[in-house]
Parts: C-alpha cells; sequence; structure tokens
C-alpha cells in the first residue's frame, strides 16, 4: 500500500472568456498550491475500484475517470483499489477531485505505470483544474487549463479558507457566469487578487470575504468557481 497526499489549490487570479463552439471556457487564471490535502490509498485488488469516505461523492467521478480513460488510452497496470480521506470539501472551488486525479496520475507516471504523454492526456480529458494538479506548486494556467507556466513560489504566508454551508456545482457557475457581460480581464503585474466568479457567487461567500477583511486580512477573495473563500494573513 501506498499513500499519497491530494493537495487543494486556490485562484488568486481568475478570469473567464466567453464560451467557444463547444460550449467551453478559455480561462486566464494563477494557480496556487497550498497546505490543505485528501489522503489517497492505493492498494493492488482484483478490479479497479475507488472507494471514498464521503458518501456524496458519486459513483463516477474524477478519480474513476481518470482510470477508465487510462485504460481506453492502452494503459496497462495491475488493477488498483484507492481510498481516498477527503478533507478538501466539494464544491468549493478548491480543486479536490481534480488533484485526487492529478495526484494518482503523477504518481503512476513516476512509478513507471503509465508514461507521460498518458498522464497528460489523462489529465486534459478529466478536467481544466488537473493538468495543474498534475504539476504543482504555483502556475500560470491559460487556455483550457492546459496551457501550464510554472512561476517561482511567493514567500511563504498564512491563509484562512473558509466554505459556507451552501456549494457551487461548476456548471451552474459558469452558465450564471454567461448571463453577466464582462472583458476577458490580462494577468496583473503584481499580485492582486481577482475573480470573474465574484460576479455571481452565493451571498454566503460574499459574506465571509467580508468577514475575514474584518478579521484583520490582508486581502480576501473567492477561489475557482467558489463557494470556498480564502483570506491571506501576515
Amino acid at each position: 500500500m501506498i499513500t499519497l497526499f491530494a493537495p487543494a489549490k486556490i485562484n488568486p487570479f481568475l478570469a473567464v472568456g466567453p464560451p467557444d463552439a463547444r460550449g467551453w471556457h478559455p480561462l486566464r487564471t494563477i494557480f496556487q498550491a497550498i497546505s490543505l490535502y485528501d489522503e489517497i490509498e492505493v492498494i493492488r485488488g482484483r478490479e479497479d475500484e475507488t472507494i471514498f469516505d464521503d458518501p456524496s461523492i458519486p459513483p463516477v467521478n474524477t478519480v474513476s475517470r481518470t482510470l477508465e480513460l487510462l485504460r481506453e488510452s492502452g494503459a496497462t497496470f495491475d488493477p488498483v483499489r484507492i481510498r481516498i480521506k477527503k478533507s478538501i470539501p466539494t464544491e468549493a472551488g478548491l480543486g479536490g477531485g481534480s488533484s485526487d486525479a492529478g495526484t494518482l496520475l503523477a504518481w503512476m507516471r513516476d512509478e513507471g505505470w503509465i508514461t507521460e504523454k498518458q498522464a497528460g492526456s489523462g489529465a486534459r480529458g478529466v478536467g481544466e483544474d488537473v493538468p495543474f494538479l498534475l504539476l504543482g506548486g504555483r502556475a500560470k494556467g491559460e487556455g483550457y487549463g492546459e496551457r501550464l507556466t510554472s512561476l517561482d513560489d511567493l514567500p511563504e504566508r498564512w491563509l484562512v479558507v473558509a466554505k459556507p454551508s451552501v456549494g457551487v456545482p461548476t456548471p451552474e457557475a459558469f452558465r450564471r457566469l454567461d448571463a453577466s457581460p464582462r472583458p476577458f480581464r490580462e494577468f496583473p503585474n503584481g499580485d492582486e487578487l481577482h475573480n470573474d466568479f465574484e460576479l455571481t457567487m452565493p451571498k454566503e461567500s460574499r459574506r465571509l470575504i467580508g468577514m475575514l477583511k474584518e478579521s484583520g486580512a490582508d486581502d480576501a477573495g473567492l477561489t475557482g468557481s467558489g463557494s470556498a473563500v480564502f483570506g491571506r494573513f501576515g
């Protein structure tokens, strides 16, 4: 058995372009991995199986789809039984499911179970956040999340991450955002926070951002499509 740790991410910057003919949205974003983790146990099994400690996770999920895509690509590896202990909340914009998939792909690549090409193809096929979470650290993301440029780490600092009781399904967030006209914002020159999804975020998320600022955060904002928010502290 091997135990892997899949990090959450925040988006200090996130701009969303208009959908293309396929309904896909181009992005300009900064990804930052943070020290909040899901725990993944991998053991050999009789067949591919994915078990979560959170019963709300559906049977078809990012990890099960990743294994299915790898098999379809011709990858040959022993069946695996995967148990995932969730610490990253769902429908939060923290990339939990994507990180589970990306962390598994990175480990399988590093162990020689799959090729670099299969890892990259699997990441792109599962979701826009997965290619970054296959890379980790801090990076600029463009296109549909697959065009990544590694960035130098910033000095370590404290974050407070909070999620209201409501969640935000990603497809619903994009539908609401498409009804809000806005420019496709360019990358910032500095480190200021921006997220287009704040135009349509739940009132509970907006309230939490205000509470973080009142509590002394240097700045605070939404991550991903929400509903989680974060504040940066000295």
